[in-house]
């Protein structure tokens, strides 16, 4: 039977493997044939994440992403250890709401750092040659917070919004060497991140949560409905799909 999304025997890189759409992504992809390449810096979650997968073939590296300078060695060792690769899923990503007043140039620095400095150059250290394999595929997990503004949001929609514009870059660049580049933009999505969002907004009930929600027509999605489109983008089936972000947001961004 043919398969729309077929993943047999690729090497994907996966960073933020140890929780939330990263883990799921993982789960999916392994379920897809992908051999696996998990990175994050918890170890313990790691080994979880791990066991989760189907297939066999499948590894893990710690980095803490915000450590800049330490990524092109981790992509030494893994480019030495299983050869050049054939995609990329960068779900690593961090967020550190406060009001303006409560910012620190610290704050902003670390979100900046994790969300889209290592996502460029995770990118510049993988494509470069001889670390790659013939159409290559490179998926950025960003926000619908790139285009939806929202109250205390300001480091982290900015670092989504770079993400996305560095996309729209990186495809014109990097359609050279053959490699698609996109990026999916969840919205409410169940995972820690939202309830801890939803902890800091007064809750389920708040009245800034019933706004978004009843703008998200088809309610909260799971992390699954990302991993799924983070699975079509990486497949053979977008091939000629670069440089966009695909909204994964039951409809808000309709608004």
């Amino acid at each position: 039977m043919f398969n729309l999304v077929d993943l047999t025997g690729k090497k994907i890189v996966l960073t933020g493997a140890s929780q939330g759409i990263g883990r799921d992504t993982a789960i999916m992809l392994s379920k897809l044939g992908a051999k696996m390449i998990l990175i994050a810096r918890n170890e313990a979650k790691l080994q979880e994440t791990l066991s989760m997968l189907e297939g066999e073939g499948h590894q893990y590296y710690l980095l803490d992403i915000n450590e800049l300078g330490n990524i092109e060695a981790c992509i030494k060792n893994i480019v030495n250890d299983v050869g050049p690769v054939d995609g990329l899923v960068y779900a690593a990503g961090i967020n550190n709401d406060r009001p303006l007043q409560l910012f620190k140039p610290d704050v902003v620095s670390n979100v900046l750092n994790v969300n889209l400095g290592g996502f460029i150059e995770i990118i510049r250290c993988l494509t470069k040659k001889k670390n790659f394999n013939s159409g290559m595929r490179i998926v950025g997990v960003s926000s619908t917070s790139a285009i939806k503004g929202t109250k205390a949001h300001v480091a982290y929609s900015a670092s989504k919004a770079g993400m996305d514009g560095a996309v729209r870059c990186l495809a014109k660049e990097l359609s050279e060497k053959g490699i698609c580049v996109n990026t999916v933009a969840p919205g409410m999505i169940r995972t820690a991140m939202y309830y801890k969002y939803l902890d800091g907004n007064g809750g389920v009930e708040g009245n800034l949560n019933k706004g978004l929600l009843s703008r998200q027509y088809l309610g909260i999605g799971e992390a699954q409905d990302v991993a799924a489109a983070i699975a079509f983008l990486l497949s053979e089936s977008a091939r000629f799909i670069t440089g966009i972000s695909l909204p994964v947001d039951g409809g808000l961004t309709t608004n």
